[in-house]
């Protein structure tokens, strides 16, 4: 096996429990012996299940903080041969990332270790769009010289997008490149607003589906049309469309115009759908996740039942939100399964929303444990509504005053001490 290779332990273990960024695991790793090694660990083989969607910087940053891990074994592997030599893009992305929240943490030694991998690495320009992000002048003094010799006009657009920045600013002043970016950044002025166009004849719905269906570029405005009419004609052209071309351009539009489109009109045809199992089954369940009725329970159970005892998290999603809406309170057990078990941690705002609407009562120590989870979006639910005993006081003090937590959730903590 090779050594990077991730392998998910058992929920009921503490690295388990660290691997999916669960509250409860950092709520006892400080109790625990060796549970800094199981945290490097998971910061030197990441194991999100969805690298581009899931958090877990900032959770690893606060336990190496808690439990007084030196920055030495990240060091080491970002330096390791196999650096040069590791086809994994996403290799150094995780501590490199929790690099930087250890400096919003106040740990700036990190910053020593950003810097020299920006110097060397492979994947200098992550370190580097790292280190612009901490917004210090001070931890980037010279390497402006390294992002207008190295960067590309791409690579510097990224680096000086978003609000103003004083670490750009300042290179800006030095670096001709980077000012030059920062211009194309700059709106080029208040557009001149065109004219009153010339009114069309409003197209019947037939003609709006011969449009539809011819797949060119004016059959997107068709299609979007007919969902803005809420016409059936819609629900014709997914059956049509989504069995063949689901993943393409054509089957993207007719799904987001059905998900706009929504509403009563569509809950016969979704059902006929979902039940049939064929290729709009799909958009069948998510019509009924989001607008279907108790109706739709047993089939929404179902399919999470199935989902869950395939560890299918991906598609648990859609039947946890139905289910949540409609407050199914016989879908607690498989919420409980699914916060517990699922290696997608994105998954857990939903679950706990779901809980809180189902269950109230039994979702309050979920609340609770959230206030450590890695996800920002069970933090700020848990924020919100776990119960105020002595350890959530502390730890809602804690966030408020947690510079690398996000503003929103900081507020909401302190608003919830006052």
């Amino acid at each position: 096996m090779n050594s990077h290779e991730v392998v998910l332990e058992a929920s009921s273990t503490l690295h388990g429990q660290l691997q999916r960024g669960l509250g409860r695991a950092a709520r006892r790793a400080a109790d625990r012996r060796g549970a800094g090694e199981y945290v490097y660990d998971c910061v030197l083989r990441d194991p999100r299940w969805d690298r581009q969607c899931e958090d877990r910087a900032l959770y690893y940053a606060r336990l190496m903080v808690d439990l007084e891990l030196p920055t030495g074994p990240l060091a080491e592997f970002l330096f390791d041969p196999d650096d040069l030599t590791d086809p994994d893009g996403w290799r150094s992305a995780l501590p490199l990332a929790v690099l930087a929240d250890l400096v919003r943490l106040s740990r700036r030694e990190a910053a020593e270790v950003l810097r020299g991998y920006t110097e060397e690495g492979t994947h200098w320009f992550d370190a580097l769009d790292e280190l612009v992000a901490l917004r210090d002048p001070a931890l980037t003094i010279g390497l402006d010289r390294l992002a207008a010799a190295r960067c590309d006009e791409a690579e510097l657009d990224h680096l000086v997008a978003g609000p103003h920045n004083p670490v750009i600013e300042s290179w800006a002043d030095r670096q001709p490149r980077v000012a030059a970016a920062l211009e194309r950044r700059r709106p080029a002025g208040r557009l001149r607003r065109p004219g009153p166009a010339a009114e069309r004849p409003a197209r019947t719905e037939d003609e709006l589906l011969e449009l539809a269906r011819r797949g060119d570029e004016g059959a997107v405005s068709a299609i979007f049309e007919l969902g803005r009419r809420r016409s059936p004609g819609l629900l014709d052209l997914a059956e049509e469309v989504l069995p063949q071309r689901a993943d393409s351009r054509w089957g993207g539009v007719v799904r987001r115009a059905l998900r706009e489109f929504g509403g009563p009109e569509t809950l016969p045809r979704a059902r006929e759908w979902a039940a049939s199992q064929g290729g709009c089954a799909d958009m069948g369940l998510r019509i009924l996740a989001r607008h279907g009725t108790r109706q739709d329970i047993p089939l929404l159970m179902r399919t999470l039942d199935d989902a869950v005892a395939r560890r299918a998290w991906g598609e648990s999603a859609g039947p946890i939100e139905g289910l949540g809406r409609l407050r199914a309170g016989e879908a607690v057990p498989l919420l409980k399964t699914a916060w517990t078990e699922s290696t997608y941690a994105y998954l857990r705002p939903r679950v706990l929303t779901a809980l809180t609407r189902t269950a109230p009562h039994t979702a309050e120590s979920f609340t609770v444990e959230g206030l450590w989870d890695c996800e920002e979006g069970v933090r700020e639910i848990a924020v919100q509504l776990a119960p105020l005993t002595q350890e959530t006081r502390t730890r809602l003090q804690r966030l408020h005053h947690d510079a690398a937590e996000e503003p929103g959730i900081r507020a909401t903590a302190a608003a919830r001490m006052i």
